[in-house]
């Protein structure tokens, strides 16, 4: 058993007087004035020592209630001063700490607050991660962005969410930042960096959607270059084919049939490629959506009747489950052509005995078909301004697709899933 030094100390003054009063009977017994004078000499001197005792324990028992304020975080008690020289020297210094204490704990806790404020107020998501890498808590743009239905993430490791754009930043390292690309359009820029916590690394990745903004800037570089070429071809083509049409009509027949044939070629030639001019152009010229109460579901299931023709020459089944009554705010013209260019490539994906589904509900339409997959290559891609996997495409379709989607302000993707069905899906909200 351990003995204290306040055990030991009284134990010690205990026996020396003991031994003393022992000593002064032995010696003193029998003169009784000096007996009794060594006697209260021996019980002042025993009161003089708790005496200094307590002003030796006073100093320790302040130094013990301060440290027991400090282990309990209490940086509000404070010592008044004694009177007592070293005493004070002591509670002084005490004092000073805890003052410094508390206005550093103050700092620190306005600062944390600023900082919880100023990640859940970012317009961009925030993932914390653990000391092992496991996701700790989001902000509140992550969590309308990645806990979607119910889904619960913390806990999980990035490539444990079944998360496409969280899987593929599960590799990227700290101080690393990268460009992001999934379903084809929705565009992010992620970056990995760390911080300390009690002295030991955690990690945390900042997404950013970028997809607006790159969509606005293609749009704006694509639709100069356009406008430029509109111009010159149309007036080029539009003077040539007036001198090519003169020249032909004042031509005789009989003497000139192949030039006449050869200039109607020229013609028609210069025809077509004004019509091919006028594609590009209409994706530039595409007017702002008149949104109007739409039964998306009679629409969708006129634009298939429409598409039957197409899907039976190849041999392809087209199904619907379309109810009635699913009213959208759109523009009819530009979602009936929308339907069609993605009906359209969906029958051209499919051979002969494939299908195409089709189905929508209150916030949703899907179209898929169990055709050729897309490469996943070519699925970052799908959405770049006039790209096209067609021999003779012009890869205008999905180009209209996707402004005329933009414009509405619906959420749309391509992509083939797991199921090996390649699906078009597009979300109202």
């Amino acid at each position: 058993m351990r003995i204290s030094t306040k055990s030991k100390y009284i134990a010690y003054i205990a026996i020396l007087h003991l031994v003393l009063i022992l000593l002064v009977y032995k010696l003193l017994f029998e003169n009784k004035a000096l007996f009794i004078a060594s006697e209260v000499f021996l019980l002042l001197s025993a009161g003089a020592s708790i005496v200094l005792y307590n002003n030796f324990m006073q100093p320790i028992q302040f130094v013990k209630s301060g440290i027991e304020a400090i282990k309990d975080k209490d940086f509000s008690i404070k010592f008044v001063p004694t009177g007592k020289g070293e005493v004070d020297i002591l509670i002084e210094v005490y004092n000073l700490m805890i003052d410094q204490l508390r206005e550093e704990r103050i700092r620190l806790n306005e600062q944390h607050f600023f900082l919880e404020k100023l990640i859940e107020a970012s317009p961009i998501s925030i993932i914390i991660l653990d000391y092992d890498d496991r996701i700790e808590s989001l902000n509140s743009k992550g969590k309308s962005q990645f806990e979607q239905g119910g889904r619960e993430l913390a806990g999980k490791k990035l490539d444990e969410t079944d998360l496409a754009l969280l899987s593929e930043l599960a590799g990227i390292l700290d101080g690393e930042s990268r460009l992001i690309k999934t379903n084809g359009i929705a565009t992010f820029k992620a970056q990995r960096s760390h911080f300390m916590d009690r002295g030991f690394r955690r990690s945390f990745l900042m997404i950013e959607e970028l997809t607006n903004e790159i969509l606005e800037s293609e749009k704006n570089a694509y639709g100069k270059v356009i406008r430029m070429m509109a111009h010159e071809v149309n007036n080029t083509l539009g003077a040539t084919d007036s001198i090519l049409q003169t020249t032909t009509h004042l031509l005789p027949d009989t003497d000139y049939r192949d030039i006449k044939d050869a200039l109607s070629v020229v013609s028609e030639r210069n025809q077509r490629l004004t019509r091919f001019m006028r594609n590009f152009a209409d994706v530039v010229r595409l007017p702002a959506p008149v949104p109007e109460r739409t039964d998306m579901g009679a629409l969708t299931r006129d634009v298939a009747v429409f598409m039957q023709n197409a899907a039976s020459v190849r041999n392809v089944l087209v199904q619907s489950d379309l109810d009635e009554n699913v009213f959208w705010n759109v523009d009819k013209g530009q979602m009936e052509q929308v339907l069609i260019n993605v009906i359209k490539n969906a029958v051209e994906a499919c051979e002969s005995g494939q299908e195409v589904r089709i189905y929508i509900a209150s916030d949703r339409l899907v179209i898929r078909n169990n055709g050729k997959p897309i490469d996943p290559e070519v699925s970052t891609k799908l959405f770049n301004p006039f790209f096209s996997t067609k021999r003779d495409g012009q890869g205008i379709g999905l180009t209209l697709t996707r402004e005329i989607l933009g414009n509405h302000g619906f959420g749309f993707a391509l992509e083939t899933r797991a199921d090996g069905w390649t699906e078009f899906r597009i979300e109202t909200s």
